[in-house]
């Protein structure tokens, strides 16, 4: 994790940026978001759907098909 984002720093710079800008900066707030939605989202590909899945199943959390 890094600066004021709690998302997944393997996810890389652009994604975490542009997430950002659409308002979602934390792991809870991915609970139950569409993956189409998701890589809608400029610079969001299956590499950082890949690893939201992997940082939030382990808490009882998930994406939408």
């Amino acid at each position: 994790m890094t600066g004021d984002s709690q998302l997944p720093a393997a996810m890389g710079t652009v994604a975490r940026r542009e997430l950002a800008l659409h308002g979602l900066t934390r792991l809870d707030q991915f609970d139950g978001a569409s993956v189409r939605d998701l890589l809608a989202i400029h610079g969001v590909g299956p590499k950082a759907v890949r690893i939201l899945r992997e940082h939030l199943e382990p808490e009882g959390r998930s994406l939408a098909p």
